[in-house]
């Protein structure tokens, strides 16, 4: 990067710099890890010393959080795909089933905003489509944070839920589908090429939350790329013009996205365990009756505390997943 030469080719030059950013990344994590090793060892030597006994909480306390920062730098490993450390956009779809299935919906996404809460992601929901009863018929979301499309990528596809329907008056046992989506977010400096003919922009009023000026004015935007059949939508903004704005950054990701199978087809390397997503191929299971279980269908992990998985904790899948595709790209 010092050489002179270095920036006269800006796109040759933007992985290079990408590359150079996780690597800084991670060396600032290693030197987190060191001083906090540092100095807990410099607390316990003290209180060897002085035979203080009262010191013994801080010191367990210091040692518990050693141990997290390892077990994230050691899941931090895992990620080395070059678009991990990216930005995602992530998308949700109810399957058949009407109110249940948007229900069920509702519940992945307060799932993912729980865990994005927990772990300091940043989030902004682009376009939301409430249920006709309850739920939604899809929300899309944009989620800003390290590694945010290396940990969510691991969970796209098809979550399946059983439990005894809120919705049924002779309480009967249902089963519900839904379709979560992971797209990395485009840098600007990606060339995807877009042509204004290509494309039906249409205003309109938003439908979801958003205050009184939202629902008033047509600022929502509805762009469709007909080469593709692409739509997106986005009514989070206050403007149209930052509606379009946003609804370009998605369409662009969505487009790249396309771009990249594209070209994996061509060369008959399909991203392995990306099963295609489709009702009947589900990667994990959330059954609240007749017994409570959550299990992951790819790596076998499961638990019975649901109610921490609804809450956000899905870390053990994650980490799981992550560890599962290392083993199975070694072999």
């Amino acid at each position: 990067m010092a050489a002179p030469e270095f920036w006269d080719d800006p796109n040759a030059a933007q992985p290079v710099i990408a590359r150079v950013k996780r690597l800084q990344m991670l060396l600032e994590s290693v030197d987190a890890f060191s001083r906090e090793l540092e100095d807990a060892t410099v607390l316990v030597q003290l209180a060897a010393e002085e035979q203080d006994l009262s010191m013994r909480a801080e010191i367990a306390e210091t040692l518990n959080n050693i141990e997290k920062r390892l077990d994230q730098l050691e899941t931090e490993s895992l990620l080395s795909d070059e678009k991990d450390d990216k930005n995602a956009i992530v998308s949700i779809h109810p399957g058949a089933g009407g109110t249940e299935s948007c229900d069920w919906a509702e519940m992945l996404l307060r799932m993912y905003l729980r865990w994005m809460e927990q772990h300091g992601y940043h989030h902004e929901i682009v376009d939301i489509l409430p249920g006709d009863g309850a739920g939604i018929k899809s929300v899309t979301l944009t989620v800003e944070g390290p590694y945010a499309y290396g940990y969510l990528k691991t969970e796209e596809g098809v979550h399946r839920l059983v439990r005894i329907s809120p919705f049924d008056a002779n309480r009967r046992r249902h089963t519900s589908f839904a379709a979560v989506e992971v797209l990395p977010e485009a840098e600007d400096d990606i060339e995807v090429d877009i042509d204004d003919k290509d494309l039906r922009i249409d205003y309109y009023r938003a439908s979801g939350h958003g205050g009184q000026h939202v629902n008033k004015t047509s600022s929502a935007v509805r762009i469709t790329h007909l080469p593709t059949n692409i739509v997106v939508q986005c009514q989070s903004e206050r403007s149209q013009h930052q509606n379009r704005a946003m609804a370009m950054k998605v369409l662009r990701a969505r487009l790249l996205d396309r771009l990249v199978k594209q070209r994996e087809e061509e060369l008959a390397k399909q991203r392995a365990d990306q099963s295609e997503v489709a009702w009947g191929s589900q990667i994990r299971s959330y059954v609240l009756q007749p017994y409570q279980m959550v299990k992951d269908h790819r790596t076998g992990v499961e638990t019975g505390n649901f109610k921490a998985v609804l809450d956000g904790d899905i870390d053990q899948f994650i980490e799981a997943y992550l560890r599962s595709s290392l083993h199975k790209a070694s072999t």
